[in-house]
């Protein structure tokens, strides 16, 4: 009996060793579309402590309230991240794709504050989660992280001061053109499957709005309208 208990415990110590190598290997497999980004020796501790998680279009990532405990880097897919007035009304502020981290979550983590913005995935998308007490440690010893994270940080500022230019300075048709070209760049198609509500809600406009406005660039042979798709000319 006890020859039988050996057995079952010593195969099912190779059952969880083979499972975490293989954890362990199917992370690094993940990270070579970054690998460029970081050291060896970072990219290696981020496939001992990273989680990689798969979400669907359309999927909440992170949500208002929220307690960050994970810094997201997006390894396929991307990201939108919305802000939410008082009144439940949502504002589209940036997308966030390929080998980036959204610096909103950066600041919550630094602040050790709730999450402010709503992370909607716009693609099916696959990241790696980093645990947050990684993010200081890693900023004194690699100069790639540093580089990262400060890169990350200028690029998202000017990304919100073009949000910014955008509701104050152009009119509602001139922040639809540039949203759907925004969209089609994002998902690298130019056939959107998008419908006017979702454009509404991202542009904090109304549905009817966005529809007399789609029709107009129509007419203007700027876009072909479809059911629940938009292709752009």
């Amino acid at each position: 009996m006890n020859r039988i208990k050996k057995s079952i415990l010593c195969t099912f110590h190779h059952v969880k060793t083979f499972k975490t190598l293989f954890i362990i290997y199917m992370i690094v497999e993940n990270l070579n579309a970054i690998k460029s980004h970081f050291e060896p020796d970072l990219i290696s501790e981020i496939s001992a402590v990273g989680q990689v998680y798969t979400h669907k279009r359309g999927d909440i990532m992170i949500d208002l309230g929220e307690e960050i405990k994970f810094i997201p880097i997006i390894l396929e897919g991307a990201i939108k991240i919305v802000r939410e007035d008082e009144n439940g009304d949502e504002l589209l502020l940036y997308f966030v794709e390929f080998g980036n981290t959204c610096t909103m979550t950066l600041n919550c983590c630094i602040g050790n504050v709730s999450s402010e913005i709503r992370a909607i995935c716009e693609s099916d998308t696959r990241l790696i989660m980093i645990p947050v007490m990684y993010m200081d440690q890693w900023l004194t010893k690699y100069k790639s992280w540093r580089t990262f994270i400060f890169n990350n940080y200028q690029n998202r500022m000017i990304e919100l001061l073009k949000a910014i230019d955008s509701l104050t300075f152009k009119k509602l048709d001139q922040r639809l053109e540039q949203y759907l070209h925004e969209k089609a760049n994002v998902s690298k198609n130019k056939e959107l499957q998008i419908t006017h509500y979702e454009i509404a809600t991202d542009l904090n406009s109304s549905r009817v709005v966005i529809s007399r406005l789609l029709k107009q660039l129509e007419n203007e042979g700027t876009v072909q309208l479809g059911r629940n798709t938009i292709i752009l000319l």
